[in-house]
């Protein structure tokens, strides 16, 4: 008797679910010795001015992550799998440990930018996985090869910087990769692209393990870059790899507002980069200089939790994703893109009056303690005399 797996579970949704339960048992058991091992190192990140956290937290939940999917993944043998995703594999490891390096000693920006450079450009050439045509938005159909290349290796260097750059408060960065990548999954499972289905969902059920432990009180454990890293990796893989798939479609579930659709999933880590790095440039600071002038920042210091500010957030991923999908019928891709910038500029407002509220509330607090220290003074007063 054989106990070789594919001929054990020959049905590939089968295979799949498995491997979904496998990353999330793996991530599940994993990130509690990973928490041990990092308070026994003493690798936890200590609270800074801008931080939202007011005790040391452990690092490396990226590891977890990692572990999980990776294995969720390699357990079968997919007929579909090509030589993509033995390249994304190889850039994932080059990924994980540049995030390891990072999380213990910190790296300069140059040299962060220049691996995940080298990691895009693997993929983009290595594997010919590039955004070959803009879908007739705004009148722009096939792209030049060179031009087609530059756009893909561009974004998939800025997705991996826009899941890190919203890894700020807990939940927020796993959580709306998690739907990004199952929405994305689903998608391909739909139309037998097995192994980026069995990725997708192998990432988002470890991604659901990570979250248990991310929101919690006792236990809490963070990402760290090891993880924002690989994770804003391959959703940024999984996205691309959707838009272009819809371009020359050989299957009949076919979207043609590929990319408006994938806009409208990643609308939280692109809308919020673009915000970010447009006010740090107005303001004559570095785009990559740390602050606290995120959105999430922004409803944390007005007092909402962690918790409630990842789910606003989560709410607004999938009500705008759903609203985008369900429109897409009756309107064009350049409507629909007017539509998303009409958003974004509304997404830019919203922040603006969060922070003009943040700084009435600041001020209100200084003033409120202020009266209270002049009110315990005097009193003190009275009591000595």
């Amino acid at each position: 008797m054989n106990l070789i797996l594919e001929e054990l579970v020959t049905e590939n949704l089968l295979r799949v679910i498995i491997s979904g339960l496998t990353a999330l048992a793996v991530t599940w058991k994993s990130i509690p010795v990973i928490r041990n091992i990092c308070e026994e190192r003493d690798l936890s990140d200590s609270p800074i001015k801008r931080s939202s956290h007011k005790h040391p937290v452990p690092t490396f939940g990226g590891v977890g992550i990692f572990a999980g999917t990776f294995i969720g993944y390699m357990i079968w043998n997919f007929m579909d799998e090509g030589y993509l995703m033995h390249k994304v594999f190889a850039c994932t490891v080059i990924l994980f440990f540049l995030g390891i390096k990072d999380d213990i000693y910190g790296l300069s920006a140059t040299k962060k930018i220049f691996s995940q450079i080298l990691a895009a450009l693997l993929i983009v050439v290595g594997s010919d996985l590039r955004v070959s045509s803009f879908f007739g938005i705004f009148g722009i159909q096939e792209l030049p090869y060179i031009a087609s290349v530059l756009f893909s290796i561009f974004l998939i260097v800025a997705l991996i910087n826009a899941f890190n750059l919203i890894d700020g408060i807990d939940g927020l960065s796993a959580g709306v990769a998690m739907f990004a990548s199952g929405g994305f999954a689903l998608w391909f499972m739909l139309n037998n692209y097995w192994s980026l289905a069995c990725l997708g969902f192998s990432l988002a059920a470890s991604l659901f393990a990570f979250l248990r432990f991310n929101f919690s009180k006792t236990s809490k454990i963070f990402m760290g870059d090891t993880g924002s890293l690989v994770v804003g990796f391959w959703v940024a893989v999984m996205a691309l790899k959707f838009v272009e798939v819809n371009v020359n479609p050989t299957t009949e579930n076919v979207y043609q507002n590929a990319p408006v659709i994938a806009i409208a999933l990643l609308s939280v880590p692109i809308f919020d980069t673009l915000r970010v790095f447009g006010i740090r440039i107005l303001r004559g600071k570095s785009p990559f200089s740390a602050d606290r002038s995120h959105v999430h920042h922004l409803m944390v210091d007005l007092g909402l939790s962690h918790p409630v500010a990842s789910f606003i957030l989560y709410g607004f991923t999938i009500l705008f994703t759903s609203a985008i999908y369900f429109s897409r019928q009756y309107f064009t891709n350049t409507q629909l893109s007017v539509a998303i910038l009409v958003i974004f500029s509304l997404y830019i407002l919203v922040g603006f009056l969060l922070e003009k509220e943040r700084v009435r509330y600041v001020r209100n607090r200084a003033s409120k303690k202020g009266r209270e220290t002049t009110t315990g003074v005097a009193e003190e007063k009275v009591r000595v005399s």
